[in-house]
């Protein structure tokens, strides 16, 4: 019997409902109308529509007994409900093309909430795993989940908590044994194909089905079994075989090139082979460590952006030659279909024939050629929503580049590594954004009940949310809601959003502190006010604290600073209303922005019909004055951060803004760079992150606002615990691209105005704007670090092109080394 389920686990499985069994439920809603739809999210997000939720971990909801074409989706989870978005479909359904990455994005303990939380994967990953037992010699299970991972049937359905060293790249540990025979090619490809196959099972089993495939390497064999080219036995043994043959290969390289398919083919030959094509400007090449690494040597010195791939072996390059004939021999064994999905070669980079598919020795030429990713995706077009079914976003930011920066139409749905979020809950948000996208699945096979609401239920408001959160108030709660409303001077919040998104700040904090000390006769502190931060977990810690127990160590879930989760909502005082994640930062901006004018007061101006280029976007507030401060601006608009540009997104749709907007960083080259994203001080977030620095900025713009000495030395005695969780970090991988590149791609002939705030790579943006757009360029203000005297050179630059140029310095940022810098071309 397998040690994943005992007879007693499989009997309890089978007699508890999904929904009971782990702390997810998405409800995928449908009204006929705006004000349904709003009066059910109400519903949703406070639990009063839980009545339909009982059927499994996802339900179709028909608001008010009616179907139609408006649409939301609500996430509940151990954190109360999330709202993933709403959007009025046009009842043209958009087919859906499953993406398959390869070996590189997995990883130990991949998938298992999923097999924990939903039978159909689990029965798919364990009907794989007995399959593979004869070709492998043994469990693949126990290859995949570690032994202090293992799926439990009582787990509490979060993720293990992020590893803040591995994010940053500090961590210098040896891999666990575990880790060690995952990665080994043996293990890693069949266990890779394994998750792959049964996420795409799952997907089937909610209907979404695909009308389209493209797998990379490793990929394309769970594409070609979908199709139907090889039953599920046949490729498990052709991925084993194929897999142990490669183990017992020399060891390889491969380097990733940051160069057009034309300028590498002139680098390989010999022992160099070019193992893929992923973008415009984006190859891989493969061989021998040595050569790989002479070649490496050779770029660096012209200036070529590298980087090298993590892997054991140079995978499809003439490293794999001595295997291919065994590999023909392998497949010449089993039986072969012509495809029944249309799926993407990896040789061709066009649609697999049925001469292919059937031809044995289609497999090794698959093992020997370069994977032409890209030109698959320009064959798979622009017109299918696009889903990832594989660990990671690799495929996903690929095809992202490959379709000029839109993000609306790709879908993740699998966390990868170093991600800290729960498996059920990132597939069930995936779920989510397919529907939000009229996604062409088979929805009516989902359960589905109806939701009583109508059209102005009471205690909505226009937004759609119901102050008071819709369930009954604990005793501490109210008592607390009291003190939030006195130190935050609002008395209409939900009680699961965070103090921090009602534009609550480290002042205020420390304030709160003291008024919970007096009202419960309890110490929270610093850093608990910011991990217990929405009202209801915070009335949770202070009743465990009461009771004498600590609420870290009480399995008490923690609350956030910032959500990520678009709910929040902040009326600016100009009356607009904006999704953010800290009210305290976007009143700053808005301030800068929309209050002082310091644009317009600097002889910065905007006409109708201007064209406007915002780098560095976070959620939005500047290129939402561009559209508001005349009458048709088209805005291009860049922002690396996923939160932020989530944010925007939204901001940036329901503003109707004409907009282009860009998930990427603004630089000098095209290259890929890590990215350090601070949840809790988000404008400080940067390509070159200085921690020091950053804490002393900070404490700088904390001593300049006008305290009373009292409020600064209650903030003083918190100040490095404060600093501390201010700069807890997310880092992220990001695209660079230079400006010009994409004034050229997108056509753009003049800009009007460019804001350029990166937080230390200004420099970088304006070495990427080439000779002969300058001209284009009748406006720029950017925000600039005065390292060794930085200003000047700046300034000096932007007068020797023709501009007028003013620096100047915030009284807010007196003490610290960031300016303003306004140009203005010819002005005088």
């Amino acid at each position: 019997m397998s040690p994943y389920t005992s007879t007693a686990e499989e009997e309890r499985t089978a007699a508890t409902p999904a929904a009971a069994r782990h702390p997810w439920h998405l409800a995928l809603a449908e009204a006929a109308n705006g004000a349904l739809l709003d009066a059910g999210l109400a519903a949703l997000r406070t639990g009063a529509g839980g009545a339909v939720a009982a059927a499994g971990p996802v339900d179709v909801v028909r608001v008010g007994g009616r179907t139609g074409g408006h649409r939301a989706a609500v996430l509940s989870g151990p954190d109360g409900a999330v709202e993933l978005g709403s959007a009025q479909t046009a009842g043209s359904s958009a087919a859906v093309a499953f993406m398959f990455p390869g070996l590189g994005d997995h990883y130990l303990d991949m998938g298992r909430d999923l097999y924990r939380d939903f039978p159909v994967f689990k029965t798919s990953v364990d009907r794989c795993a007995e399959a593979l037992t004869a070709e492998l010699g043994l469990d693949i299970r126990d290859v995949v989940f570690s032994a202090a991972g293992r799926p439990r049937p009582d787990a509490s359905g979060n993720a293990a908590a992020m590893d803040l060293r591995r994010m940053l790249g500090l961590d210098s540990r040896e891999q666990t044994t575990e880790e060690r025979r995952l990665n080994a090619t043996r293990m890693a490809q069949p266990a890779l194909f394994v998750i792959e196959y049964s996420l795409a099972v799952l997907w089937e089993s909610w209907g979404v089905r695909p009308a389209a495939m493209i797998g990379y390497s490793l990929g394309e064999y769970v594409a070609a079994t979908l199709a139907g080219v090889l039953s599920l036995e046949d490729a498990l043994v052709l991925v084993a075989r194929r897999a142990a043959l490669i183990d017992e290969l020399p060891e390889g390289a491969m380097l990733a090139v940051m160069l057009p398919e034309e300028q590498v083919r002139p680098l390989t030959g010999g022992n160099i082979s070019l193992s893929a094509v992923n973008g415009p400007e984006f190859c891989v090449v493969g061989g021998p460590v040595a050569d790989v690494f002479e070649l490496e040597r050779t770029l660096a010195g012209r200036g070529v952006i590298t980087r090298r791939v993590t892997t054991t072996h140079a995978f499809h390059s003439s490293m794999m030659e001595p295997i291919a004939d065994r590999v023909t021999d392998i497949a010449s064994g089993l039986t072969l279909n012509p495809p029944r999905i249309p799926y993407i070669s990896n040789v061709t980079g066009r649609p697999i024939t049925d001469e292919q598919a059937t031809d044995p020795a289609y497999w090794a030429r698959h093992l020997l050629s370069p994977v032409r990713f890209a030109d698959g995706m320009r064959h798979l077009g622009r017109e299918r929503l696009l889903l990832e079914s594989g660990p990671g976003q690799t495929l996903s930011s690929l095809a992202t580049v490959i379709r000029d920066g839109d993000t609306g139409a790709v879908v993740a749905s699998m966390r990868h590594s170093l991600e800290s979020h729960a498996d059920t809950a990132v597939v069930l948000k995936a779920l989510g954004r397919l529907w939000l996208a009229d996604a062409d699945a088979a929805w009516h096979g989902l359960p589905c009940g109806d939701l009583a609401a109508t059209e102005g239920t009471p205690g909505v408001d226009a937004d759609g949310a119901d102050a008071d959160g819709g369930a009954e108030l604990t005793e501490t709660e109210t008592a607390l809601r009291a003190v939030w409303a006195r130190i935050l001077k609002n008395e209409d919040f939900p009680r699961d959003i965070s103090f921090f998104e009602l534009g609550g700040n480290s002042l205020l904090a420390t304030r709160l502190m003291l008024r919970i000390s007096r009202a419960f006769g309890v110490e929270l502190t610093l850093r608990q006010v910011y991990e217990f931060a929405t009202l209801a977990r915070m009335a949770a810690a202070i009743d465990i604290l009461c009771g004498g127990g600590d609420p870290e160590t009480a399995g008490e879930p923690a609350g956030s600073s910032h959500t990520g989760s678009c709910q929040a909502r902040f009326r600016l005082p100009n009356g607009l209303t904006v999704h953010h994640q800290n009210e305290a930062e976007t009143r700053h901006f808005y301030e800068d922005i929309f209050d002082h004018r310091v644009y317009a007061k600097n002889g910065i101006s905007l006409r109708g019909g201007d064209t406007v280029v915002d780098v560095g976007g976070n959620i939005g507030l500047f290129t939402l004055f561009a559209h508001y401060e005349a009458q048709n601006v088209r805005v291009f608009t860049f922002e690396p951060a996923p939160p932020m540009f989530e944010l925007l997104s939204r901001n940036v749709e329901e503003h109707g803004v004409d907009a282009k907007l860009f998930n990427i960083g603004i630089s000098d080259t095209e290259a890929e760079a890590r990215f350090t994203f601070y949840p809790r001080s988000s404008g400080m977030s940067s390509f070159h992150p200085d921690e020091e620095e950053e804490k002393h900025n900070l404490r700088t713009i904390i001593a300049n606002q006008r305290t009373t000495d009292a409020e600064t030395r209650r903030l003083s005695a918190y100040a490095e615990e404060l600093m501390d969780v201010r700069f807890e970090a997310i880092e992220y991988t990001a695209r660079l691209r230079p400006l010009s590149a994409v004034i050229h791609e997108q056509g753009i002939e003049r800009i009007d105005l460019i804001k350029i705030d990166v937080q230390k790579s200004e420099r970088q943006v304006i070495d990427g704007i080439a000779d002969e757009d300058w001209p284009k360029i009748r406006q720029m203000v950017l925000e600039a670090h005065d390292a060794d005297g930085e200003v000047e050179r700046l300034s000096k630059l932007l007068e020797d092109r023709g501009f007028t140029v003013t620096a100047e310095q915030d009284e807010l940022y007196v003490g610290t080394d960031i300016y303003n810098i306004f140009a203005v071309r010819g002005a005088r």
